[in-house]
């Protein structure tokens, strides 16, 4: 596991590093939907990512997102690469420097390792099943806040949060019940700030596996918790998800039930 964790942080590296060298020089921009948008810089990132794998596990699934369609290779492994080659795309394409790569491995439907790197800051995070999680190496932990009212809490904006009538109720009373809610565009990124303490807690709707699969295990195994909004078990695969310290998990299922 230690070989496949150094991969995922070299390849992780490398496809950021290519994100940064295209970052505000991006000309060629379309969309999948109304609002989501796919770049150059997605596609020459999941190209290396993918072919990075392909090479060194040939006999590994990948679950991507190729030019906005949802592609699975090699079906038949009992392990799969879950990959966001960029996350936070429309940041990215505006300009707006919070973004970065994600992505995780799973072993027989559990995720094992994981990994998010933000290039902007250079931060990588990592995290193995059942050894911890680390920022640039070294060992981080989630906050310690106890109260919902002196919590800081994030969230995404789904691109159909127009038909979700609760989602404006969901965020009026975390903006009313907490110490501020953020919202960064980056769900991946997010969630490994919820695993070193930088936010208390993160609520979101209509994600993907690769928005989730690695901060799921971060969060995990820094020391939070994730749940359905129902307080029942989390899987990647289905969507909305609520991660906390822990600590706040009760309250912030009280504001989402």
């Amino acid at each position: 596991m230690f070989l496949m964790l150094n991969f995922a942080i070299e390849t992780a590296r490398d496809a950021g590093h290519l994100l940064l060298e295209k970052f505000g020089r991006i000309t060629a921009i379309t969309k999948k939907g109304d609002i989501n948008l796919v770049t150059e810089a997605d596609l020459a990132s999941e190209e290396l990512i993918i072919e990075r794998v392909r090479s060194y596990y040939p006999k590994h699934s990948i679950l991507a997102e190729e030019g906005g369609d949802v592609i699975t290779v090699g079906g038949g492994s009992t392990w799969k690469w879950i990959i966001d080659p960029l996350d936070g795309t429309t940041n990215y394409a505006h300009g707006y420097p919070c973004f970065c790569v994600t992505l995780a491995l799973e072993h027989d439907g559990e995720i094992v390792l994981g990994v998010t790197f933000d290039p902007t800051r250079n931060e990588l995070f990592a995290a193995e099943k059942g050894n911890g999680a680390t920022l640039n190496g070294k060992s981080i932990r989630v906050s310690t806040t106890e109260k919902l009212s002196e919590a800081l809490i994030v969230t995404g904006f789904p691109y159909d949060f127009k038909h979700r009538e609760n989602f404006a109720r969901h965020l009026t009373e975390f903006m009313l019940s907490s110490r501020g809610v953020r919202r960064d565009g980056s769900a991946a990124i997010d969630m490994a700030y919820v695993a070193c303490g930088r936010f208390d807690g993160f609520w979101e709707e209509g994600l993907n596996p690769w928005d989730v699969a690695a901060g799921k295990l971060l969060v995990e195994e820094a020391g939070g918790v994730i749940t359905y909004y129902d307080g029942s078990k989390f899987s990647i695969y289905k969507p909305p998800i609520c991660a906390s310290n822990g600590a706040i998990h009760s309250q912030m299922l009280d504001v989402l039930k």
